[in-house]
């Protein structure tokens, strides 16, 4: 089992309120306010969890700068107030920044007792399957 340091905890119960925050905001029809809230938590959690110095060197690699870009971009749209925009490019931000966790986090989910029955059925499984396989380029 992982051993967490005491501001590592603190990091990820910032991370997953940021999480709530983020969800609540989008459930009450993209409050600003609420989905603001959340960023701010979410990148926090994230920097202390994984601490400043590799927080930045994971976002400033070269070939991570659009989806960089695209994320704080978007967290900056929504302080401006133009949440739905914001999320928008956020969310592409992030799934340019952490697609590559997304087999990793599916293998684990499928392990899990509930989640994973429903992840192994026929229909969603073939999904899963497509989602996480490696792309196969042509030569």
């Amino acid at each position: 089992m992982w051993q967490l340091s005491d501001t590592q905890k603190i990091g990820a119960g910032l991370a997953t309120f940021g999480g709530f925050f983020i969800f609540l905001g989008v459930l009450l029809f993209f409050d600003a306010g609420l989905i603001a809230i959340g960023n701010i938590l979410f990148l926090a959690g994230l920097a202390m969890v994984y601490g400043m110095s590799s927080s930045a060197m994971f976002f400033a690699q070269k070939r991570k700068i659009p989806g960089t870009i695209c994320f704080f971009g978007g967290v900056l749209l929504v302080f401006l107030k133009w949440p739905l925009i914001g999320m928008l490019v956020e969310g592409f931000g992030f799934i340019s920044l952490f697609g590559d966790f997304f087999p990793m986090i599916i293998t684990f989910l499928r392990q899990l007792p509930v989640i994973g029955t429903v992840l192994n059925l026929p229909g969603i499984s073939h999904i899963l399957d497509r989602i996480t396989a490696p792309s196969q380029s042509p030569v």
